[in-house]
C-alpha cells in the first residue's frame, strides 16, 4: 500500500492500497477490494482482513457506500455500508472511511482543527460536479472547518496521458484541464489538475497538498485499471480515519 506523507505527522490513519498481496485470482489479482465486483466475497473479505490488518486498524470499523458517480456526501458516524454518496466526512475518532477506485481519483482531506476528515471519489463526473468543493462545503457546514488549515492528498488515478475523453465529457470539464486527443472530437483530460484546481479554490494552500505520483494505467502493476482492463478488474481502497487516542 502507499501512505500519504502529508498526513504523517499527525494522529491519523490514511492510505491507499495496491494490487499486490490479497487472495483473488485473475482478472482481479490480487488484492481485490472491491465488493461491488464478480469476484468471490470470501476473497475479498480477506483481502480488506489483510489491508485493515496491514493499517493496524480493526476490521469493522470502516464506513464506505456504494459509489453513484454523484455528488452527495455521508456524515458518518458509525461503521457501515451506504449507498449512493461518493464522500463521506467524519468526526468519530477510532472510525477509517474510504472509497474505492480503479481510475477515478480520491481525495482524502485532514482537518488538524477541527479534528476531522473527509474521503471522496472523483470520476470525471464527480469532478465536473465539483464534489470536492461540495465536501469542503459540507465539512465547514458540520464542524467549522477552515479550508486553510486543511491538509489534502490527491491519489492515485488514471492520468491526462491516458485519458481519452470524447466531446460530450470534454464539454463538462474545466477547458484549462484538457488537451487534444490524437483524434477530432477526442480530448486528453486531467483529473489529478482539476481536482487540485478544486482544492486551492477552496482555500487549501498548496504546500498543504500532496499528489501521488503514480497512474492506474502506467503503473497497472501495482494498480488496478478500468479502462486498461477492459471493466473486468479489482478496486483499491483509499482510506483516511483518525486514531482513538491512548486510554
Amino acid at each position: 500500500m502507499h501512505q500519504p506523507k502529508i498526513f504523517a505527522p499527525h494522529p491519523v490513519v490514511a492510505a491507499e492500497s495496491q494490487r499486490s498481496g490479497g487472495v483473488s485470482p485473475a482478472p482481479y489479482h490480487s488484492l481485490n477490494l472491491g465488493i461491488n465486483t464478480e469476484d468471490a466475497p470470501e476473497h475479498i473479505g480477506q483481502n480488506r482482513q489483510r489491508f485493515f490488518r496491514a493499517l493496524g486498524w480493526p476490521d469493522g470499523a470502516f464506513c464506505c457506500s456504494y459509489q453513484v458517480h454523484g455528488r452527495e456526501v455521508l456524515v458518518a458516524t458509525a461503521p457501515g455500508a451506504h449507498h449512493g454518496y461518493d464522500a463521506i466526512v467524519t468526526k468519530e475518532p477510532g472510525l477509517l472511511i474510504g472509497v474505492t477506485i480503479a481510475d477515478c481519483t480520491p481525495v482524502l482531506v485532514f482537518d488538524p482543527k477541527q479534528q476531522a476528515v473527509a474521503a471522496i471519489h472523483a470520476g470525471w463526473q464527480g469532478t465536473a460536479a465539483q464534489i470536492v468543493t461540495h465536501t469542503l462545503n459540507r465539512m465547514q457546514e458540520e464542524f467549522e472547518t477552515n479550508p486553510a488549515d486543511c491538509l489534502a492528498y490527491i491519489g492515485t488515478c488514471i492520468t491526462q496521458p491516458h485519458y481519452e475523453v470524447d466531446e460530450r465529457v470534454a464539454s463538462r470539464l474545466p477547458e484549462a484541464h484538457l488537451k487534444p486527443g490524437a483524434k477530432p472530437g477526442k480530448w486528453m483530460a486531467d483529473l489529478k489538475g482539476a481536482n487540485l484546481t478544486q482544492l486551492l479554490g477552496a482555500g487549501i494552500p498548496e504546500t498543504q497538498i500532496e499528489v501521488s505520483p503514480f497512474c492506474t494505467w502506467a503503473d497497472n502493476d501495482h494498480y488496478f485499471s478500468h479502462r486498461r482492463n477492459e471493466g473486468t478488474t479489482g478496486r483499491m481502497l483509499a482510506v483516511i480515519g483518525i486514531q482513538n487516542k491512548p486510554s
